[in-house]
């Protein structure tokens, strides 16, 4: 599965919800505001209904290569705050998102992909 892939037939029996909170999604200019999901499987964004760009992101845990803290960035230039999550995925794509504990979502995010990866993650 790629980023915004919704086939998930593999991943349903088994598939536990981890964590979810308010987020945005930075997408181009327009930073879409909606809701992040982590599961034992995917990390799923769910746009809110009055953004121009509607459309879900998801991604399998397997998919993603990194997970780091960064700056959220006016016209994605100019540092505004500490609170955003860059996910880089196989494929190079960096996606951005404006999230409250950014630190303690990076920290679920890795524990997550440990796990599904069979590692122990307090190890």
């Amino acid at each position: 599965m790629t980023a915004d892939d919704d086939s998930t037939a593999d991943d349903a029996v088994e598939e536990e919800p981890l964590r979810d909170g308010p987020a945005n999604l930075q997408r181009g200019w327009e930073s879409v505001g909606g809701r992040l999901f982590l599961t034992s499987h995917r990390l799923v964004f769910e746009p809110h209904g009055v953004n121009a760009q509607k459309h879900r992101f998801v991604v399998r845990l397997t998919d993603i290569d990194s997970v780091q803290k960064c700056w959220t960035k006016l016209f994605g230039v100019i540092p505004i705050a500490p609170n955003s999550l860059a996910l880089e995925v196989r494929d190079g794509t960096t996606y951005k998102f404006v999230l409250v504990g950014r630190g303690a979502w990076a920290d679920a995010i890795l524990d997550a992909i440990d796990r599904r990866e069979g590692r122990d993650p307090d190890a």
